[in-house]
């Protein structure tokens, strides 16, 4: 680079490698969000993603430095349509592809790697090209001059597509039209190394690239469906969010997942029978007046005790959760109910209130903050529960069996912090479900037979006759771990849940049920709700 940087312009060359940088990166980010709704956003998907990214640009260095004499501008500008054809290919199917990959009879761990691989490895590939042909065509004196300059340049690109995608991108706009962003960038990098030759036949390739790139975002993917009247959809900078409503309920839905639901008419309902239990802890003690629900969604839990007049503190780490409550779900600050938008860990680090029930809310099947499930965590809330305080833990798992395994980690966890553990399946099945945990501060176990009595003649605002009746004592811990700071296997424990059906009771007495946890995702509001 001759002379000061600031008096520096970029040649067609040079813009070629920055955008491929940028793009490359910044699809990387995109595959986690595309994947999120059919796969989580677990350890294993971003590995997934960031190892066939890496595998297939690598490939493409390989075969790109092996081509290299072939190079021209012309066939940068091909590659970089190519790229971009795939892109607009990708968001036309992607969702198909993701629900026939994911119904494939694999190890979930390694279920991600097919439709990483289909969807994103050609582009990649394709976009590893242009680094080792972009150095052959460099005017720099040497090879390694060139190739240095190259490669900086790629790796700028990568860091502002890094940053773009992630702090400005995915959370303002649908994944669609971040891919359209990238698509056209990819194609004007394409025009701009054609000209001032453009071609007829080129301008046409770049003429219908653009229009599937436009059309998709205007007509939506293939394939793709939700339930019902979608409402609002949105992207966060935490996840994929959507309301949707269907006879008479209405859910919100997040990275693809229903995470809450409520009746239109009679928001007061437990639409699932889960969200009842919540209200276990008030045959344990008496006196629960202050309480922390760690996990917003759509709120059933905390406005229900906020309309008992209790004090409900909510700690709720994605603003646009709250606000999509607040407009879609009758969420409404008040005395009683006080909404903060920050981690639940964080929260009471940072807080000095201690309260006489904190649930704990925020645990999806696939994709569990292990922060908020290790032993230094559960004394962090021992130490926010007055004397007599209660913890409630909502678990998704299977009461018995390999499926069971967080469940029984978790359990085994709290009681090492709280003198008494009980643990509530919601559903007589021996299926994955929502599995509550209560902990207490009182070292005196409560029977059975006593919290039946409190049931009969207590009102704690909800029947829960039927959920005492899944009091359970026999929860075997040998075999599962003490979940620490330092050591939280909380996806190897997670693994097992994969592909079991899933089944959640409603309130109502009707039970729905899944045939496997990935497919279930996606079939309306029926679906079973991991969230309040």
């Amino acid at each position: 680079m001759d002379g000061s940087p600031l008096d520096w312009r970029p040649t067609g060359i040079e813009l070629a490698v920055l955008v491929s940088g940028l793009t490359s990166m910044g699809l990387e980010i995109l595959a986690g969000r595309l994947l999120a709704p059919e796969f989580g956003s677990s350890l294993y998907t971003w590995g997934s993603v960031i190892g066939v990214f890496l595998a297939a640009l690598s490939l493409g260095y390989y075969r790109g430095g092996r081509r290299a004499r072939e190079a021209t501008r012309s066939r940068l500008a091909t590659l970089l349509l190519w790229s971009a054809g795939y892109v607009a290919f990708l968001l036309l199917v992607g969702d198909l592809v993701l629900r026939a990959t994911g119904s494939l009879p694999v190890p979930a761990r390694f279920a991600p790697l097919f439709p990483v691989t289909i969807l994103f490895g050609p582009p990649v590939y394709l976009l590893g090209f242009i680094s080792p042909y972009a150095a052959e065509l460099s005017d720099r004196e040497t090879p390694g001059a060139a190739s240095g300059h190259v490669y900086a340049l790629g790796t700028v690109g990568s860091i502002a597509g890094a940053f773009l995608t992630t702090f400005l991108l995915v959370p303002s706009l649908s994944v669609s039209t971040v891919g359209l962003l990238f698509g056209g960038v990819l194609v004007a990098a394409s025009a701009g190394l054609s000209l001032p030759s453009l071609s007829r036949e080129r301008l046409a390739r770049i003429g219908v690239v653009l229009l599937v790139l436009v059309g998709v975002v205007l007509t939506g993917p293939l394939g793709a469906a939700v339930t019902g009247e979608t409402v609002y959809r949105t992207q966060t900078p935490y996840q994929s969010l959507a309301v949707v409503d269907s006879d008479g309920v209405r859910t919100l839905y997040l990275d693809g997942q229903p995470h809450s639901a409520m009746d239109v008419d009679d928001p007061d309902r437990h639409v699932f029978d889960y969200t009842a239990y919540f209200h276990l802890p008030l045959l344990m003690s008496e006196d629960v007046d202050r309480v922390l629900f760690v996990g917003g969604g759509g709120f059933t839990g905390p406005k229900h005790f906020a309309r008992m007049g209790m004090t409900v503190d909510v700690a709720e780490i994605d603003p646009v959760v709250v606000r999509t409550a607040e407009e879609y779900f009758g969420v409404e600050e008040s005395a009683n109910l006080d909404v903060h938008t920050v981690g639940g860990r964080q929260f009471l680090q940072e807080t000095d209130r201690t309260y006489d029930l904190i649930v704990l809310d925020a645990y999806k099947r696939d994709k569990v903050p292990f922060q908020l499930t290790t032993v230094e965590f559960m004394r962090l809330v021992a130490d926010r529960l007055d004397e007599d305080g209660i913890l409630l833990a909502n678990v998704i798992s299977a009461p018995g069996g390999p499926a069971s395994k967080f469940y029984r980690a978790e359990y085994h966890t709290m009681a090492q912090v709280f003198p008494q553990v009980y643990a509530f399946p919601t559903s007589a099945t021996g299926l994955v479900q929502n599995i509550e945990l209560v902990a207490t501060k009182d070292d005196t176990r409560i029977t059975e037979a006593e919290l039946r009595r409190r049931a009969a003649t207590r009102e704690v605002g909800a029947n829960l006759s039927r959920a005492v009746g899944f009091y359970r004592t026999d929860v075997p811990t040998d075999d599962v771990p003490v979940l620490r700071d330092g050591r939280a296997p909380v996806e190897q424990l997670l693994d097992p849940m994969a592909g079991k059906a899933y089944v959640v009771e409603g309130a109502n007495g009707t039970t729905s049920t899944s045939g496997s946890v990935r497919v279930e995702r996606r079939r309306g509001v029926r679906s079973p709700t991991l969230a309040a």
